[in-house]
C-alpha cells in the first residue's frame, strides 16, 4: 500500500516509523514531515489543512491510505473531504473530532452517556466565568474550550490564578479557542491516558501511558505539550485498567449512536485515577503526543494492517499484540520552551544515540538548513525513546542517549518515569 501521513511532529515520525516496518508498505510519504521522517519516507510540501491539495497529491501518487496525525486538520473536516473524494482515511470526521475541538461538547457527550467525569460549567463571557469562580472557589481547573496546542488548561490552586486564567482566555491569548471557557472541579489522583482504535462502534484499547506535562523537574513550571512519557503504568492495577477499558468501550458505542458517520481513528482518553475510580479529564480525537512515541515501539502487530482495518470501518478479526518491555521517552526541547525560543541550532549525536541497544530517536521539531545540516525547528525538538526489561534500565538507557545528543540550548527534564520506579 502507498501511504500518506499528515503532520510534522514526533507523533507523525513514530507513526511513519511503525508503518514503514510493515511488509505491505509501498511508497511512503509525509506532509510536510521533518528531519527524521525524511530518512524513512518522502517529505512533501503539502498543507495538512488543504484538502484539495491533499486529494490532488493522493491521486497523482496512487495513495491507498491517508493517516491524519494532528488534531487541527481533523477538526477542520479534512477527513470528511478526503472520504468524499473516495480516499481511504484513518481519522474521524469533523463531528467526531469535536470531542477534542470543543471541551464543552466533549463534556456534554460524557454526561449524556454516563461516562464518569468532573463537574463543570460552560461560560461564554468573562463576567459569567468570574461569577462562577466566586461561587465554587479554588482549587479549580480553567480550560479554553477550543484547540490550544495542549496549553489551554490551567490547574489553579488559588483564586488569583483562576481569575488570571479566565482573563487570559477572554483576552484572546488562545484566539477563538478561548472565546468559551470550561471551568471544572479539580480531581485528585495520578493522571494516565488510554488510547483506543475505534471503528464500527467498537474499541481496541492500547496499553496505558503516563505523560509529564509540566516543563520542569518535580512537575513544576508551565504546562507544555508533554516533556516525556512512559508505558506501561505500574500504578494502574488490572482492576483499574479494566474500568478504563470499559469506559473507552462505552464511549466507542456512544459514537455509533450519536454521530452521523462512524468514528474511524484513535480516541484518546485522558483519565484521573481518583479514590472513586477512573474519571475522564478529556478526549482527544487522535494519537497523543508524546504517548505515540512509546506506544508504537511497543506495538508488535503490523501497524499498517491495523490502520487499514480502522479506516475501512471494522475491527473484525483484528488482534493487537504488544511487546512486554518498558518504554521511556524523554523530550529534548529548545531553550525557552514553552515560551519563546530560537530555531536553527545544529543538532549532533543522533547516530551515536541510536547505536545504543533498543534506542529510537523520533524527531519532533527538526529540519535541514541550506548547508544540509540537521537543525532545531520547534519547541519540542526530539523524543529519545528506550526500551528495556525494567524501568530502571529503560531510564538509564534513555538518558545515556540524551547525553550523546547536543544542540545549543538543549533542555529536558531529568525525572521522566521516576514515578514508575518510586510508585
Amino acid at each position: 500500500m502507498n501511504v500518506l501521513v499528515l503532520g510534522s511532529g514526533g507523533r507523525e515520525h513514530a507513526l511513519t516509523w511503525a508503518i514503514s516496518r510493515s511488509e505491505r508498505c509501498g511508497e511512503l510519504f509525509v506532509a510536510p514531515g521533518n528531519g527524521g521522517t525524511a530518512a524513512i519516507a518522502t517529505n512533501v510540501p503539502v498543507n495538512t489543512e488543504d484538502a484539495e491539495a491533499i486529494i490532488g497529491f493522493a491521486r497523482d501518487h496512487a495513495i491507498d491510505l491517508v493517516v491524519v496525525g494532528p488534531e487541527a486538520p481533523l477538526v477542520a473536516g479534512v477527513a470528511d473531504e478526503l472520504r468524499k473524494a473516495g480516499l481511504l482515511v484513518f481519522g474521524p470526521d469533523a463531528q467526531g473530532a469535536r470531542l477534542e475541538g470543543s471541551k464543552s461538547f466533549s463534556k456534554e457527550f460524557m454526561l449524556a452517556h454516563d461516562l464518569p467525569t468532573a463537574r463543570y460549567k460552560k461560560c461564554t463571557s468573562q463576567d459569567e466565568a468570574m461569577a462562577y469562580l466566586h461561587e465554587v472557589g479554588a482549587p479549580i481547573v480553567v480550560k479554553a474550550d477550543g484547540l490550544a496546542a495542549g496549553k489551554g488548561v490551567v490547574v489553579a490552586e488559588t483564586m488569583e490564578d483562576a481569575e488570571e486564567a479566565v482573563r487570559d482566555c477572554f483576552a484572546g491569548d488562545f484566539g477563538e479557542a478561548g472565546s468559551t471557557v470550561v471551568i471544572e472541579e479539580m480531581l485528585e489522583g495520578p493522571e494516565c491516558s488510554m488510547l483506543a482504535f475505534l471503528a464500527g462502534g467498537k474499541a481496541l484499547c492500547m496499553p496505558c501511558a503516563q505523560d509529564h506535562k509540566r516543563a520542569y523537574d518535580g512537575d513544576r513550571g508551565p504546562n507544555t505539550g508533554g516533556m516525556g512519557v512512559y508505558s506501561p503504568v505500574p500504578c494502574v492495577t488490572p482492576e483499574l485498567e479494566e474500568q478504563m477499558r470499559s469506559i473507552m468501550e462505552a464511549a466507542a458505542a456512544a459514537t455509533a449512536k450519536d454521530f452521523d458517520e462512524p468514528y474511524r481513528g484513535v480516541l484518546y482518553g485522558g483519565f484521573m485515577l481518583t479514590a472513586e475510580g477512573p474519571k475522564l479529564l478529556e478526549f482527544n480525537a487522535r494519537f497523543g503526543d508524546p504517548e505515540t512515541q512509546v506506544l508504537m515501539p511497543r506495538l508488535a502487530s503490523d501497524a499498517l494492517d491495523v490502520f487499514e482495518a480502522v479506516a475501512r470501518g471494522s475491527l473484525e478479526g483484528v488482534e493487537l499484540s504488544w511487546r512486554s518491555e518498558c518504554a521511556v521517552s524523554v523530550v529534548l526541547a529548545s531553550e525557552g520552551y514553552p515560551g519563546k525560543y530560537e530555531k536553527g541550532k545544529v543538532i549532533l549525536g543522533i547516530e551515536e544515540a541510536e547505536a545504543l541497544d533498543d534506542v529510537i530517536v523520533f524527531h519532533a521539531g527538526t529540519a535541514f538548513n541550506a548547508d544540509d545540516e540537521l537543525v532545531t525547528n520547534g519547541g519540542r525538538v526530539l523524543n529519545v525513546v528506550a526500551l528495556a526489561d525494567t524501568f530502571e534500565e529503560a531510564r538509564e538507557r534513555a538518558y545515556e542517549a540524551c547525553d550523546k545528543i547536543n544542540f545549543e540550548g538543549k533542555q529536558y527534564r531529568r525525572d521522566i518515569a521516576m514515578r514508575a520506579i518510586e510508585g
